[in-house]
């Protein structure tokens, strides 16, 4: 294998600008699996689509299951899944926090790795959950009974609302019911139900992905290598991974369509259903077949929209017909720079090039200069792919309305900085409308306030206010100035259905609590020695043990018996508590003792009449030692 290579570069004035922006998150998500009527709505519109595989999820973007569906997310290495009739959200993605609206429903989370300073919310209608370890989660949400169940596999959680703060340990499910005067009420965790097994399945085959010894498990998409193509070691560029049962003449980012996300603007969304990660991280190369070369194992790679280059220019001309415009593009390969779209620091380029690519290490960014690159994919036959401007903007396959492109248009073309398109509502949707009718929450849901610990960032712009900007420099993201002038002076704590859990938002995502001796309100509850803690499965560990920051709650440790009654909430102090300690990382949960003697069948979560079966059923025995051992180690 080549050793690494360091590229030196000179910065044009175009990239200087660009540099003064923003960076964007590192990070987006994915939608994974679909089952059933699943729809989707960028958080920038009002109109709903059917959703599709693969296609990016941030900040503001919005997802509908329908009755009897399911869908998947992967943000990281963390799983995401809703079951039927759950109305979710992005109230916030970035490189460190993960806020979910919740407004109905049923939501399994997987958290395989938790990184130190990082953040994962799920918001409801009467509480907002902290998810504080690496575990398996699972809330649900009906807003019929004003009912929010919270029930802790493995990991351990802070259930915070109405000026009340208390831990939910492993084994426990709490259930809260009410908005502004909320009861609670502990009980050990249920067997397992239908919906759990299935997530279950799904965190076993993530567990057990052959990738993984091949990529980073923070790389979206990695699972879906599995079983639709082969890794291979070859000559200079190592382990690389070429898919299986691919049309003839297959080449990369040929089958798929482009959709318009902010900030990062045209970004790629194929096809297949593997089609997440070789087209968002490392690069392709051409070896006699198209091979994939991922970055580094031992980073987390920084998401791209499209890893390719665009291609046009005065001398570039291409047969649409009379007055029609075109555009192309080619996938960058190893050793070639990535240049974005979108506003960008020379750090930020630095890091979305060294973590997708093993042949450089280090890139130091004193100038990119495009014209005098010799691209290794550039004149591989069917590399470059050609459509009209207008199939791109329209979201059309590519594949049905490309045309070959001769090799003395390729030679004359120049590469440049992005598609020259301005991007319209259908871009920005992803979904050609088919007149059917789309499935999405009913009004009450999507108009439903959630309580919010963390305050989540101002809503996106709409994009009827960006559009006319966006036409002004074809195929640019707004910067950041762009996007502030075209919001006003909205405050970022307004946005609307939030509202905060204890009368102001925590800008630290975390919430001050007392920590009293006894067991009545404003008090802490009896704590117990710290048992040993489970090992994670996978690339994912538990955050390393700290000394909590001034004002930040840390829950007292887990229990080997799970707490039969409810439990005391502690109420807010007007001053910070006195070193709160936090439990040793990288310790097992107990398992949950059985239960004495049954509680009372008013303690039990009841499934309400004439609702669809989101929430968390009735049990009358807990599960046995093995169903548990199961869990544990899952």
């Amino acid at each position: 294998m080549l050793s690494s290579t360091r590229l030196i570069f000179v910065i044009t004035a175009s990239a200087l600008v660009l540099s003064a922006q923003t960076d964007p998150p590192g990070r987006a998500g994915r939608v994974s699996y679909l089952s059933g009527a699943v729809s989707f709505r960028p958080g920038d519109m009002d109109d709903w689509a059917p959703a599709q595989i693969n296609r990016p999820l941030t900040t503001g973007d919005h997802i509908w299951t329908d009755e009897g569906a399911r869908a998947e997310l992967h943000i990281g290495t963390a799983a995401l899944r809703l079951n039927s009739r759950t109305a979710f959200e992005f109230l916030n993605l970035d490189d460190s926090t993960v806020q979910i609206r919740l407004t109905e429903g049923s939501l399994n989370v997987r958290l395989r790795s938790l990184g130190e300073g990082e953040t994962f919310e799920v918001d409801t209608p009467n509480l907002a959950f902290s998810l504080l370890r690496t575990g398996v989660y699972r809330i649900d949400v009906n807003p019929d009974t004003t009912t929010t169940v919270v029930t802790v596999r493995g990991g351990e959680g802070e259930v915070t609302g109405a000026n009340q703060a208390f831990p939910v340990r492993p084994g426990e499910q709490t259930r809260v019911v009410g908005a502004d005067s909320p009861s609670f009420d502990t009980l050990g965790a249920p067997a397992p139900d239908e919906w759990d097994d299935w997530c279950g399945a799904r965190d076993r085959r993530e567990d057990q992905s052959p990738s993984a010894r091949y990529v980073s498990r923070d790389m979206v998409g990695y699972q879906d290598l599995d079983g639709n193509g082969d890794w291979r070691t070859v000559p200079d560029y190592g382990a690389v991974w070429a898919p299986r049962g691919v049309p003839a003449g297959w080449a990369p980012y040929h089958y798929g369509h482009w959709v318009w996300v902010e900030p990062w603007g045209w970004t790629w969304v194929d096809d297949a259903p593997w089609g997440f990660a070789p087209f968002h991280y490392g690069r392709w190369v051409y070896v006699g077949y198209w091979a994939w070369v991922p970055g580094p194992v031992a980073v987390r790679p920084v998401y791209a929209p499209a890893l390719v280059a665009w291609v046009g220019g005065p001398g570039f001309s291409l047969s649409f017909g009379a007055g029609v415009a075109g555009v192309a593009w080619f996938p960058l390969g190893p050793r070639e720079v990535y240049v974005p779209a979108y506003g960008a620091s020379p750090a930020y380029i630095n890091r979305v090039n060294v973590t997708n690519t093993t042949i450089v290490n280090n890139i130091n960014i004193t100038n990119i200069n495009t014209a005098n690159v010799r691209y290794m994919n550039r004149e591989v036959p069917g590399a470059v792919t050609a459509v009209p401007q207008s199939a791109l903007a329209s979201a059309r396959p590519v594949q049905s309305a490309a045309v070959a492109v001769p090799v003395n248009a390729i030679r004359s073309a120049q590469v440049i900085g992005t598609a020259p398109v301005a991007p319209n509502r259908q871009s920005v949707l992803g979904a050609a409308a088919s007149g059917a009718r789309v499935a999405q929450p009913p009004a009450a849901v999507q108009n439903r306030a959630v309580v919010a610990k963390l305050a989540p960032p101002p809503a996106p712009v709409p994009f009827s206010q960006r559009q006319q900007a966006l036409a002004a420099n074809p195929g640019r993201p707004l910067n950041s100035g762009q996007v502030q002038s075209l919001r006003g002076n909205q405050p970022a704590a307004s946005r609307p259905y939030v509202r905060p859990a204890q009368g102001s938002f925590s800008s630290a995502g975390r919430t001050s609590v007392g920590t009293g001796a006894g067991g009545g309100p404003g008090q802490a509850r009896p704590q117990a020695p710290t048992p040993p803690a489970s090992p994670q499965t996978g690339a994912g560990r538990e955050r390393p043990a700290q000394q909590p920051r001034p004002g930040e709650f840390r829950p007292s440790a887990p229990v080997a018996q799970p707490n039969r009654t409810p439990p005391q909430p502690r109420a807010v102090p007007a001053e910070p508590p006195n070193n709160p300690q936090r439990p040793p990382a990288n310790q097992p949960p107990p398992r949950s003792a059985p239960p004495q003697s049954a509680p009372p069948q008013s303690a039990r979560p009841v499934q309400p009449q004439g609702r669809p079966a989101t929430g968390v059923e009735e049990r009358k025995a807990p599960p046995k030692k093995d169903e548990r051992k199961e869990e544990h180690d899952r």
